[in-house]
């Protein structure tokens, strides 16, 4: 059995370690190998060129790949894995063509396991563990009004003019404000082109309570599924959005202004532009510290009053292990690929786990990670 890690980019190197000082087999794939020796040379020799053939030539039953890659390599490198009877890991989104995968991997008895980074991954986590909490609770009651937020963000650990800076391209947030969204507001389906048009402001339970701007993200909806929210719930709030220092939305007016008029080719020309430019201005400097904090809350009302109300609330930042954001993404997919050796987790295509075991097993390896994760009960 090997572990077959593709892609060292910023985002991968302390879970990929974290398995190597485990003595895990582990073969590294990277499109530069100088980078990835740089990386990880220092604990293993068994660095090697990305390249599919190469992969498929080596790939056994029961190996697992990891793709760090950028998203467009998921679905061929589990596509390969069905071939060969492997099984696959990413923190990323389940796509569809992944989720026709399904039936499948269940056929072969194979794991491919997604959605199991930061978010998507430790958000689910917690809002697994709080829907389980609510239901064992007293308050538990099939009629209650249930809200259901998750906000998640990486932001400078020192804000900067712009309260907002880079560790890798620009493109991916710039076009992430060009996609809409879906959510429930009112217990209705709230609908939002631009992020822009649906900024509010949310106070985080900190230690020092700490007000940032968030903004509902991608489509919110079929969560209410995945975490098994009963289907005669009413629910009230649900929205898994995007977390910003305050002051964000006023030093983006321009750029929101701008990328409102973008179109076409040449709108995608734009973008490449404004990406360059905000790299030069606002990347993270060498050895700058960077900040994630993640707020996952479950409430509960009945006439009008709050009768459960508990939130997971995070916040970590670079230190001389690295990134927050790094350690974040990258050590729950290493728990991932140890699931899957143990089999912990079921076949198919699936997110991050929601059995109660393993999301306590996960979670305490997770603490390690932050500077500061509690629960916050608010009633």
């Amino acid at each position: 059995m090997t572990i077959h890690w593709c892609g060292t980019g910023l985002s991968a190197i302390p879970g990929l370690r974290r398995l190597l000082e485990a003595g895990q087999p582990v073969t590294v794939w990277n499109r530069t190998i100088a980078k990835a020796e740089q990386a990880v040379g220092d604990l293993t020799k068994d660095i090697r060129a990305f390249d599919m053939p190469a992969i498929a030539a080596v790939l056994e039953p029961g190996d697992v790949v990891v793709s760090m890659l950028p998203g467009d390599w998921h679905v061929p490198l589990a596509k390969l894995c069905l071939e060969k009877g492997a099984n696959f890991v990413s923190s990323s989104y389940i796509a569809p063509e992944m989720r026709d995968l399904d039936d499948a991997a269940r056929e072969k008895g194979l794991r491919f396991v997604n959605e199991v980074g930061l978010d998507p991954g430790i958000d689910h986590l917690m809002a697994h563990a709080l829907v389980a909490d609510y239901r064992a609770s007293d308050a538990y009651d099939a009629g209650n009004q249930i809200s259901f937020t998750s906000y998640c963000g990486g932001v400078p650990k020192h804000a900067n003019p712009f309260r907002y800076k880079f560790s890798w391209s620009p493109l991916g947030v710039l076009k992430a404000l060009r996609s809409p969204s879906r959510s429930i507001r009112d217990f209705a389906e709230l609908r939002v082109n631009r992020p822009w048009d649906a900024i509010s402001s949310y106070t985080a339970p900190l230690p020092q309570p700490e007000a940032f701007e968030v903004y509902p993200n991608r489509d919110s909806i079929p969560f209410i599924a995945d975490y098994k929210f009963d289907a005669d719930w009413p629910v009230k709030e649900f929205v898994r959005g995007t977390l910003r220092l305050n002051g964000w939305a006023d030093a983006w007016d321009s750029v929101f202004r701008e990328i409102e008029t973008l179109e076409g080719a040449a709108g995608d020309a734009r973008l490449q532009e404004m990406s360059a430019q905000f790299w030069d201005e606002n990347a993270y400097d060498e050895g700058e510290p960077d900040r994630v904090v993640l707020c996952v809350g479950l409430k509960a009302e009945k006439d009008g009053q709050d009768v459960w109300h508990k939130t997971y609330v995070m916040d970590a930042w670079g230190d001389e292990r690295g990134t927050a954001m790094a350690r974040l993404v990258s050590i729950p997919v290493s728990l991932a690929v140890e699931a899957v050796l143990n089999r912990a987790v079921p076949v198919g295509v699936t997110a991050a786990p929601s059995d109660p075991k393993l999301v306590s097993e996960w979670m305490g390896e997770i603490g390690k990670l932050a500077q500061h994760l509690d629960i916050v009960t608010a009633a």
